[in-house]
């Protein structure tokens, strides 16, 4: 495995845009070297931990490889897709699907700009994509993927809205992925099930100027998960997405890793009331948001982050 991951390390380090690149052909660059380097992580038969199969095409933070890999895994899933929370879909946790094993997907963003950008892309004639605007709460998510024509099982489904992710996901139950992914808020600690209380217009950068006040932690992420059907088995590296498997397939999954681990974020977004960036790190994030309120599902209970005590475990301590 170690020549393996070198091979990688040295060709992820040359993943980058080149000045005298046309914009598809920088594509079809990214397209070429993920190939590589996802053939070389298929041959990877037992990972430490889920992170080593990371490495990034299109997605933000190395989820294409962990993705390629699972998928690698999962031998007769439908090839098919749903990723809200897209932006212009540049960058996606999906795009490669479409690239490497021409999937069919669903994608949905709020924005009418994006989705117009979409529509205009080549991918989007090249590919069977399906691309939606539409605000999305916990009321209107299975109507705007039924109505798209997707339902019941399907491959993949990513979650990532900055804000309601945990009340989005514990809705959807038109469609049932094998593989889960969704963001967490690794400020908000492992140690309790919290999120931000729902709000059907909730927008993060509204909700409080630091940016750092959204969606769930890992502990209310994996209790959902849990109930829903599915079987963490762990996240990025970056410590902000979490990858889930429904239990019909866990197996498959876990017997090739040696440890289901999570990681903390050590991503310094935060910024003042005038969006500059402060860079805040680490535990010092918590103090930002601390007096705002957050549901806490032991409890039942909204609760000020400011009352609970410790929120990281002894393992996520030692990063910060």
């Amino acid at each position: 495995m170690s020549v393996i991951n070198e091979l990688k390390k040295r060709l992820i380090g040359r993943l980058r845009p080149s000045a005298s690149l046309s914009g598809r052909q920088l594509e079809r660059q990214l397209i070429l070297q993920s190939l590589f380097i996802a053939k070389l992580n298929r041959g990877l038969a037992h990972l430490g931990t889920l992170s080593e199969a990371e490495f990034c095409g299109f997605s933000q933070w190395g989820e294409d490889g962990i993705i390629d890999w699972l998928v690698e895994r999962l031998p007769g899933i439908p090839r098919v897709f749903v990723e809200f929370g897209v932006g212009d879909y540049r960058e996606s946790n999906t795009r490669l699907l479409l690239h490497l094993r021409n999937w069919r997907g669903l994608v949905i963003d709020g924005s009418a700009d994006h989705i117009s950008d979409i529509r205009s892309q080549d991918i989007y004639w090249r590919h069977d994509l399906t691309a939606k605007c539409a605000f999305i709460d916990r009321d209107s998510i299975n109507h705007l993927i039924a109505d798209a024509g997707f339902n019941g099982g399907i491959g993949l489904l990513s979650v990532d809205i900055d804000g309601n992710d945990y009340w989005v996901w514990q809705a959807i139950d038109v469609v049932s992925p094998a593989i889960v992914i969704c963001e967490y808020n690794a400020v908000f600690g492992d140690r309790y099930q919290l999120t931000v209380p729902y709000q059907a217009d909730f927008q993060r950068t509204r909700a409080h100027h630091s940016n750092l006040y959204f969606g769930a932690s890992l502990a209310a992420l994996i209790d959902l998960a849990g109930r829903k059907g599915y079987t963490f088995v762990g996240t990025n590296s970056n410590g902000c997405n979490a990858f889930f498997v429904r239990n019909d397939h866990a197996g498959n999954v876990l017997t090739a890793i040696g440890k289901v681990r999570s990681f903390p974020s050590v991503i310094r977004e935060s910024r003042d009331a005038l969006g500059q960036l402060t860079f805040a790190r680490g535990k010092s994030r918590v103090d930002v948001i601390r007096h705002l309120p957050v549901f806490d599902f032991e409890a039942n209970a909204t609760r000020p982050l400011a009352d609970f005590g410790e929120l990281y475990s002894e393992t996520w301590r030692q990063v910060y």
